[in-house]
């Protein structure tokens, strides 16, 4: 699944409202408290404090409070366009722009230049506004899925709320400017409705499809904000109605207060009973985003607080105070988290909360020397509100791009062509005899982006059967068939030589995430149990058993899926399946799992070799082919590269051998190595020589 994190709470508590001359706003001190609830229990969440498994819904309280605060000050007094983005910009992009100039100077001093690259990357996103669109496509790409965490990941909800208030100041502004009184309200009514029932409709559909999809995109969260506006478009009817109500008044008084609580009790079971396996957002979003619509609606802006009322706990001045530092101290934390740990390794919660509680500090700095400033100080007049938002804009647009520039000159190109060594055919070394490796190959450039070609045969997640994908001469009678997951695909290369030396084609059958062997598992990336998985195996073994006979069928795979006694079961009815095809069978085991980012690991430690070893007992499970006796079994030809790519008997694997490094990732070894390994895979799987 995809990593939570929070919503960045840019909303102000009734202040946007009260800037407006004409018709101020009551203050809310029980939605200040609200977003001071919200912003602790994301900052518990990052932490990793315990009990707090689902403090990530503060996204959804601080976009509900959105929307029901921008509904309400585009409502409450006419204004233009222009005025609008520059109250927007005014309020939002300064501190944002600080944090992220911050970051990137500290990046610059404390990461590695690769983590350095994804940081410049990051950073003009952030900046431009588009961040969750960049982290939708990092997170649904798989081969770059296994990479740390951003330090600006949490910017993700600042774009999707800017995009919210360009949509909603464009489509708000402009019926008012068209219509008037009821409606006006009617039609604000409907588009709210009509947009929030979409949206909800595409964050059930997309949770389920692709977690990364609706946990991050604009379009599965416009809901949230829609239901926002929703609880002002009804908080406005019942407060014109209460003085009307006669004796009405006090039942629905009461009511009110029930709901305040209903809708807090809501939210605080959200945060303590969901956890990173709740399929999230979805449907089991609407628990913390009803919850806050309740709040807001029983809230004291058609009625008065009184003592039973849940929004006078809320309105207490340590939540009041954490609300008012909200979205400082969110853009603060999340950067120190992930830089220190990035610096030092996983840290435990006890450290992980005096950080975030240290990130307070700068955070109180950035309210007192710049949020409150531009906000009280500045002139409201749109012309500076845009200038001040162009220059939050522009600036750490320059800082990314210098910090981009300063880690390519560090790590070099990585579109640079690789010189692949002669491999040996056999026997303990690596490369072939006589053949040297002066510098590391790949560079650490392109170490990460080594992948293998034919990057459109490794299928989408939801895809249930692999296109027509064929290497080599395709046009051969004679084929070899890849098949498996995406350790499966990391040797394409291997098997293409092996064709192409025999004027064979290659048909690659790669589905990632999905294994060989008949088993169900779950898929983190989707959130759920990975059914087309399930599908994608049937088909894939029905179309191996009915189509052209292949010369030879190659299996490999990740050897991590369920327990050894699933993989053992589970190959053993793949395996009945695919010998009555009546091809030759191979399996390539799987190699070693360094379990960390190896190409960020080398440039960490100045790329060099004898850097970044992993330890040998985690780097392999025991195999049902190569250990359980399954290959002697079905007569699989095994070929087992493990000795060779961790040596000896020692406690560690390298991660860099003879020069060549081996891993592009946490588990994937680079094409490179693939390419080197390619007389070895013929001699010992086809028996070349």
């Amino acid at each position: 699944m995809a990593p939570r994190q929070a919503g960045a709470p840019a909303g102000r508590t009734g202040e946007d409202a009260a800037e407006a001359p004409r018709r101020p706003a009551a203050f809310r001190p029980d939605i200040e408290g609200l977003r001071g609830v919200a912003v602790l229990a994301v900052l518990a969440f990052h932490a990793a404090v315990p009990a707090f498994t689902g403090g990530y819904v503060g996204v959804d309280v601080f976009f509900v409070i959105s929307g029901f605060l921008i509904t309400g000050l585009l409502l409450g007094r006419p204004i233009g366009l222009r005025d609008f983005a520059a109250r927007r910009a005014r309020r939002i992009l300064p501190a944002a722009a600080v944090v992220l100039v911050a970051t990137a100077l500290a990046g610059g001093a404390l990461l590695d230049p690769l983590r350095g690259t994804d940081l410049a990357r990051d950073l003009i996103a952030s900046a431009g506004q588009f961040a969750n669109w960049r982290f939708v496509g990092r997170q649904t790409d798989y081969l770059a899925a296994e990479r740390d965490p951003s330090p600006l990941q949490h910017f993700w909800s600042l774009g999707v709320e800017n995009q919210f208030y360009l949509l909603w100041g464009i489509l708000l502004l402009g019926l008012a400017r068209h219509l008037a009184g009821r409606r006006r309200t009617a039609a604000i009514a409907l588009a709210t409705t009509v947009i929030g029932g979409v949206s909800l409709a595409l964050c059930i559909r997309w949770t389920a499809d692709s977690a990364p999809l609706g946990y991050f995109s604009t379009a599965s969260r416009l809901w949230e904000f829609a239901t926002g506006a929703c609880a002002a478009l009804l908080g406005t009817a019942i407060a014109g109605w209460l003085p009307r109500a006669g004796r009405a008044a006090r039942p629905a008084d009461r009511a009110l207060r029930l709901l305040g609580w209903a809708g807090a009790a809501a939210v605080v079971l959200a945060v303590f009973r969901y956890d990173r396996n709740t399929p999230f957002p979805g449907s089991a979003a609407l628990l913390p985003v009803l919850g806050t619509a309740a709040v807001l609606l029983a809230g004291p802006a058609h009625r008065a607080l009184g003592p039973t009322d849940a929004g006078r706990l809320l309105a207490t001045r340590p939540l009041r105070a954490a609300g008012r530092l909200s979205y400082a101290w969110y853009l603060w934390h999340w950067p120190v988290l992930t830089i220190a740990q990035a610096r030092y390794g996983a840290l435990p919660w006890t450290t992980l909360a005096a950080l975030t509680a240290a990130s307070a500090l700068p955070a109180w700095l950035t309210l007192r020397l710049v949020e409150q400033p531009l906000r009280y100080g500045s002139s409201p007049a749109p012309r500076r509100g845009l200038a001040v938002g162009a220059s939050a804009l522009v600036i750490p647009l320059i800082a990314g791009l210098t910090l981009g520039g300063g880690t390519v000159r560090a790590v070099g190109k990585a579109d640079l062509p690789v010189v692949v060594p002669a491999g040996a055919v056999d026997g303990p070394a690596l490369l072939a005899p006589g053949t040297r490796v002066l510098t590391l190959t790949p560079s650490l450039a392109r170490a990460r982006e080594d992948f293998p070609p034919g990057k459109g045969c490794e299928i989408p997640l939801g895809a249930e059967s692999s296109p027509r994908c064929l290497f080599g001469a395709e046009t051969s009678p004679d084929r070899i068939v890849l098949v498996g997951d995406s350790h499966a695909g990391q040797w394409i290369s291997a098997a293409l030589e092996l064709a192409g030396q025999r004027h064979w084609a290659l048909e690659v059958l790669v589905k990632p995430g999905c294994p060989l062997a008949t088993l169900t598992v779950r898929n983190n990336v989707l959130g759920r149990t990975f059914d087309e998985c399930d599908r994608w195996r049937e088909n894939t073994l029905t179309r191996l058993a009915t189509g052209p006979r292949p010369r030879l069928i190659l299996m490999a795979g990740l050897n991590r899926y369920g327990s050894q006694e699933e993989r053992t079961e589970g190959w053993t009815r793949t395996l009945d399946r695919l010998s009555a095809v009546g091809a030759p069978l191979a399996y390539l085991a799987d190699t070693p799992m360094p379990g960390k980012d190896i190409p960020t690991c080398l440039a960490a430690s100045d790329g060099r070799s004898d850097a970044c070893f992993f330890p040998r007992e985690s780097a392999f499970e025991r195999d049902p082919l190569t250990d359980g006796g399954l290959a002697g079994r079905y007569g699989v030809r095994v070929l087992d590269l493990g000795p060779l790519l961790c040596p000896g008997t020692g406690p560690d694997c390298p991660a860099v051998l003879e020069g060549v490094v081996l891993y592009r990732d946490t588990g994937h070894i680079t094409d490179t190595l693939a390419r080197v390994l390619a007389p070895r895979l013929d001699r010992g799987l086809l028996g070349a020589g």
